[in-house]
């Protein structure tokens, strides 16, 4: 058997890993240790670095670099320049110190607006210090956009109130803020930026056209609309017929029926006639799936019509999901019920996931009204509505800005197609009849 000629060589490499190990571990422990001691003084150098702007390290660098020329070559004149730079740099920092006892305040005036609203933020501030604060740079990011107004002169004790207009021309959901202040110097070699207030979100809703209600749901409630479907078992009164065998005597009507005594009449009892009650848990899927539209402005119309049924769902106190995309909501509170459809984006969510997410969050929904757009054919369309149970009634609506309004059926399943948000509450009105 042959003998390895590198077995010494890795038993020696073996013992001096054994021999290191605790070494390396001792100094890694001692710098953790350090670097611990050296906290207090990092976590105040760091914010002093980030303060000097890309000006500010040039000027550093080309001071450093006159140092060494001048160290190197002794030349007289760049010791002054390195000097010089340092020097620069260092009063500019100067200019950055100091606390500010202000209190900013952001409010939004509405926080919920429809596309097209005003809306504004108001920006307050105040100076809580002892002394005066000097004018200075406030900044408010609105989307993708910002913002900037001067803060004059302050005296202590002294408010300043700004109000800055906000765009509303699409719909959207707008972060503004947070309110920022920047100390600097006339070079712009140090920056110093403090950050006052959280960002708030400026809810655009999209435009709405009044519908009439969307139809009575499959499930008896004692808080629901009356239908006119006959029920012998609720309490929405219709009228009074006669007996028949069969009929609960409960529902008898005795005042009713003595009258009727010693007359020639079929049956000498009247019974109390009902209405069915129902409550409706309506569904809003609104297809944010890229591939349904031609384009984007049917998107926009799938959306507003999307909108539009679920304020009237939200106006007839009914049971409320909405799911547009990856954005989901079930049972929303009135003013927040839109906010999903302002979150609505045109991505690669899938419309039969998100109907399955309704069965699954949502099962006891009795009416579904499934938005899509012009590319979406009918068999996507049959596909989806194949997530609900039989028994659920769903209606889809296409937004196609290049057809005609019309309705038709898809076996079980309703189609209505809209060519704008103005035929909403004509198709509707077809369903509805």
């Amino acid at each position: 058997m042959r003998r390895n000629p590198f077995a010494p060589l890795a038993a020696r490499v073996a013992r001096l890993d054994r021999k290191i190990e605790p070494i390396v571990e001792q100094v890694a422990g001692t710098a953790r240790a350090a670097w611990g001691a050296m906290a207090p003084v990092t976590s105040r150098v760091t914010p002093v670095l980030r303060a000097v702007t890309p000006v500010g390290w040039t000027v550093l660098a080309v001071a450093a670099l006159a140092w060494v020329v001048g160290w190197s070559l002794g030349w007289v004149e760049a010791y002054y320049l390195a000097v010089f730079g340092l020097v620069i740099v260092l009063a500019s920092a100067l200019l950055t110190l100091g606390r500010m006892r202000l209190v900013v305040g952001l409010d939004l005036q509405p926080q919920r607006v429809t596309v097209g609203g005003g809306a504004a933020a108001r920006i307050t501030v105040a100076n809580q210090g002892k002394g005066p604060v000097l004018p200075l740079v406030l900044e408010v990011p609105i989307g993708e956009g910002r913002a900037q107004f001067h803060l004059p002169t302050l005296s202590a004790g002294e408010s300043y109130e700004e109000f800055v207009v906000i765009p509303t021309n699409r719909r959207a959901v707008l972060p503004v803020g947070p309110v920022s202040t920047g100390r600097g110097d006339p070079f712009g070699l140090v920056s110093r930026r403090v950050i006052w207030t959280a960002p708030v979100d400026l809810f655009v809703h999209p435009r709405t056209m009044p519908v009439d209600p969307v139809g009575s749901g499959l499930l008896r409630d004692l808080e629901g609309q009356a239908t006119n479907d006959m029920s012998m078992t609720d309490l929405a009164f219709h009228t009074l017929r006669e007996y028949a065998p069969g009929d609960d005597r409960r529902y008898i009507h005795w005042r009713s029926s003595a009258k009727l005594a010693g007359t020639p009449t079929g049956s000498p009892f009247l019974v109390r006639q009902f209405l069915d009650t129902r409550r409706s848990h309506i569904a809003v899927l609104v297809d944010c799936e890229t591939s349904s539209y031609a384009v984007e402005a049917d998107f926009e119309i799938a959306v507003a019509a999307g909108a539009s049924i679920a304020v009237r769902a939200v106006r007839d106190e009914m049971d409320l999901s909405i799911a547009a995309g990856q954005h989901a909501v079930f049972g929303p509170e009135p003013p927040v019920a839109l906010d999903v459809f302002a979150r609505a984006e045109l991505d690669d969510s899938s419309l039969m996931s998100a109907a399955r997410s309704l069965t699954q969050h949502a099962p006891d929904i009795s009416v579904v009204v499934m938005i899509t757009g012009s590319a979406r054919d009918a068999t996507g369309i049959r596909q989806a509505a194949a997530h609900f149970p039989p028994q659920v009634s769903v209606v889809a609506v296409r937004a196609d800005s290049a057809s005609k309004a019309g309705m038709s059926t898809l076996g079980p399943t309703t189609l209505l197609t809209i060519a704008r948000l103005a035929d909403l509450p004509i198709v509707l009105r077809g369903v509805n009849s």
